[in-house]
């Protein structure tokens, strides 16, 4: 229910919706009418970052995010809900407000697919950013979707948590986790070259070393039970989803979980 208009007491009107500021101003006595809101407002938050380009299958974590993006956008539409999106790195790339339509979404699905690919885009993520600007831009409540495999410098955690705090008191916040099975393993092919996609770090890697591969599975294991405990501990339901793989399946569980 949200607030509508106030107007003038009649018999019968329950006194709990009294406006009493309105009534001392004006001498007579005036209630809150208020409405039913049918119409809901989905955002759609999604990481642009470097990180985005990697993966081992058919498709890129990207382009999974973009897919995932364009099903919740053209299914809050076709129910008549509003749409918005987020797009973010460092900070905040882009910003589409919320409307209905076909074309607004259309709209939304050729920013994300062109995202990632402007000389001009941030380096690094920062979820806290997407998540203080959906907290400024939007007074009332909506259905944020959180798209992004979560790689967040350790950094930005205390200002996650303040961000991630208060969008989730406000907001209903939905996280969709993307990630690709070969972040979690490392495989044996020798001495490497590695390159981190957001910071340009390059460092030589031997990955023959069965030592060096458990230690970079149990370091990204731990990191991402992080993840999960921090979304668990403000309440935000989840879904892990990989690329090459079938996304229904997660989002079903997910939404039936709701």
């Amino acid at each position: 229910m949200s607030f509508s208009e106030v107007r003038e007491y009649r018999v019968g009107d329950d006194v709990r919706d009294i406006d009493w500021n309105v009534t001392a101003r004006s001498s007579k006595a005036h209630i809150k009418i208020y409405e039913e809101e049918r119409e809901l407002t989905v955002m759609l938050l999604v990481d642009v970052s470097g990180s985005g380009d990697f993966g081992t299958t058919t498709q890129t974590k990207r382009a999974l995010q973009t897919e995932i993006a364009a099903v919740l956008a053209f299914s809050a539409s076709q129910t008549g809900d509003k749409v918005g999106c987020v797009m973010f790195s460092g900070g905040v790339e882009k910003y589409i407000p919320p409307a209905k339509g076909r074309g607004h979404v259309l709209r939304i699905i050729r920013e994300l697919l062109g995202a990632g690919t402007s000389q001009e885009q941030g380096t690094g993520t920062s979820l806290s950013e997407p998540l203080r600007h959906l907290t400024n831009a939007l007074p009332k409540r909506s259905t944020a979707f959180v798209l992004s495999d979560f790689l967040y410098p350790p950094q930005d955690e205390s200002a996650l948590r303040d961000a991630l705090k208060i969008a989730s008191g406000k907001h209903d916040v939905v996280a969709v986790r993307v990630s690709d099975r070969r972040e979690g393993e490392m495989p044996d092919v020798g001495i490497v070259e590695a390159v981190d996609a957001e910071t340009g770090e390059r460092k030589w890697v031997d990955t023959s070393s069965r030592r060096v591969r458990e230690q970079y599975a149990q370091r990204h294991r731990h990191r991402m039970e992080g993840v999960d405990s921090l979304l668990k501990h403000y309440k935000v339901d989840t879904a892990h989803v990989h690329t090459g793989e079938d996304y229904v399946k997660e989002l079903v569980k997910l939404f039936n979980r709701r």
